[in-house]
């Protein structure tokens, strides 16, 4: 990747960076710093440059990056990676990396900032004071001692916040199905099963998560109204996590007492109306927004863009590929190991200790350890609240004490190869057929299918009796869902039963709940699998 001889490598710093960053950066390149420019202007530029380093006001996307000719990174001064469109970048060979670590502590401690200005209601008091009104009685507020914390998400943020408030005396809780238990137990953190029943526990209520489509609204109507009316919530993690509407509505009628918000659906934004509501706490994204932060992202972004021009291993890359020693029979397997782990976080069901990998058949001949991670930055992609690669799957892993095993047999059963993965109290199976390396989804919850593992699909477990295909189906016509393919598996007749389905948009879950209800499914589930998994 590196820059043809006899140029200078020119870099474009194309959104506020910190001195550190920008020193680092001009110590070995060509830099330009050209803030603010709108994409026309952009557009003009980008093709004399070997890299470019925004934050989050300047957005990357695929006709940018096809203009951009010389272009060999793409670099966020950050963790979230809204703002670049990473498959372009993928497709074009442009390396895309992160500061994943810059702006973890400052996050957490803007979450117990915010928590506290809540709490003791200080932005009120601040207001009314300085408008010359001395109203102590109206600003009574809460303390934070012998109180349960409820955290969903147990990553490197979700960790932190529960630190600094065990230390205020707060008993932690948590919903996060990959970590440990006995991860959690040295934290001193009670797991639980589901959102909802986190919800009843929490007197305080913070999320950390990734905004994927699995947890867009995760916390809605159904766990809100399972809250205390006495409970606090706050999100400093990324907007439409926590249902916006929904949490109105709350507030408004009194299921909980008060929000603190650092992040929204639409940003940037002035006009929501969580602003209009004074039992609210709102700040425009500045989770990030510590010198120090700023600092350690500049400076982090600098090695990794030196790094990548001079074509060394970027720690930080998102988009990095499994190299050329992986074995040619395993690269066609590897899309399939992914999306089988994606598949698997969304199908277990409880606490997962283990991911336990199985390689069967002719693939077992060679070097697996690629699928294992393939697997794995699957499985953790839509828990973590940063981006999964293979280089730091492994970390978030052992940082979860998430333990991870893969056998291999040479035998496959039925199959020429097996893929086979388990979590917790689920398994799916898959294998590629065909010249193009086709996925096929062949087992889940070790019920026998054969069916293309899609993008949107749908599965119901239920108790075997008639009439269910026929009510399942009229359900997805009412709601206008397309049923591309559907397959049932049972193991006797009258007994446990699975229908699979794949449909061509993206699932609904309310829809699949209601169907699941009507048919008094033992479990219904709805998933959506990213697009950069069935790509071309």
């Amino acid at each position: 990747m590196s820059p043809r001889e006899g140029r200078p490598v020119k870099v474009l710093v194309a959104d506020p960076l910190s001195d550190a960053g920008v020193e680092a950066l001009s110590s070995d390149f060509d830099v330009d710093v050209r803030t603010g420019l709108d994409k026309s202007q952009l557009l003009d530029i980008i093709g004399d440059y070997d890299a470019v380093v925004v934050r989050s006001q300047t957005t990357i996307d695929a006709e940018l990056i096809d203009a951009a000719s010389k272009l060999q990174v793409i670099a966020r001064a950050g963790i979230g990676l809204d703002n670049v469109d990473v498959d372009a970048a993928t497709t074009r060979g442009v390396l895309v990396c992160n500061a994943p670590q810059s702006n973890v502590i400052s996050a957490a401690e803007h979450t117990v900032a915010l928590l506290l200005s809540l709490a003791r209601r200080i932005p009120g008091a601040d207001a009314t004071l300085r408008g010359g009104q001395w109203r102590r009685s109206e600003f009574q507020g809460t303390e934070l001692h012998d109180k349960t914390l409820g955290v969903v998400g147990l990553g490197r943020v979700g960790v932190l916040v529960a630190q600094r408030l065990t230390a205020f005396g707060m008993r932690v809780a948590a919903y996060d199905p990959f970590v440990s238990s006995e991860r959690a137990a040295r934290m001193g953190v009670d797991l639980v099963p589901t959102v909802g029943q986190l919800c009843e526990l929490a007197d305080v209520l913070t999320v950390h998560l990734p905004k994927i489509a699995e947890t867009t609204g995760i916390v809605g109507h159904e766990e809100l109204q399972r809250m205390k009316p006495s409970s606090l919530v706050v999100n400093t993690a990324r907007g439409g996590i926590v249902d916006e509407d929904a949490l109105h509505q709350a507030l408004s009628e009194g299921w909980i007492a008060g929000a603190a918000l650092d992040v929204f659906d639409e940003e940037p934004t002035t006009d929501s109306p969580l602003f209009k509501l004074s039992n609210t706490v709102v700040t425009p994204h500045l989770g990030a927004s510590t010198a120090e932060a700023q600092d350690k992202a500049g400076t982090m972004v600098a090695d990794a863009v030196k790094l990548a021009l001079a074509g060394e291993v970027v720690p930080s890359a998102v988009n990095l590929q499994m190299g050329a020693g992986v074995p040619e029979p395993i690269k066609p397997y590897l899309p399939l190991a992914e999306a089988l782990g994606w598949l698997l976080a969304e199908l277990h069901s409880g606490q997962a200790n283990e991911l336990a990998a199985e390689y069967l058949g002719w693939i077992a001949e060679h070097d697996t350890q690629g699928l294992t991670l393939s697997a794995l930055k699957g499985l953790l992609s839509g828990v973590v609240s940063e981006w999964v690669t293979y280089v730091n799957a492994p970390l978030l892993a052992e940082e979860r004490g998430l333990k991870v095993s893969a056998r291999t047999s040479s035998s496959a059963e039925d199959f020429l190869s097996l893929v086979r993965l388990s979590a917790g109290d689920a398994q799916v199976a898959g294998t590629v057929v065909g010249t193009t390396s086709r996925p096929r989804l062949v087992s889940v919850w070790d019920f026998g299918l054969d069916m293309e593992l899609s993008q949107h699909m749908v599965f119901f477990r239920y108790i075997d009796r008639p009439g269910i295909v026929a009510r399942i189906g009229q359900w997805m016509g009412d709601a206008n869902v397309n049923i591309a393919s559907m397959q049932l598996g049972r193991r006797t007749a009258g007994g446990d039963a699975l229908i699979a389905m794949s449909v061509d948009s993206p699932v609904d879950d309310a829809l699949v709940r209601a169907v699941g209800e009507d048919i008094g499914a033992l479990d219904a589930r709805g998933v959506n699998l990213p697009d950069r998994l069935f790509g071309e």
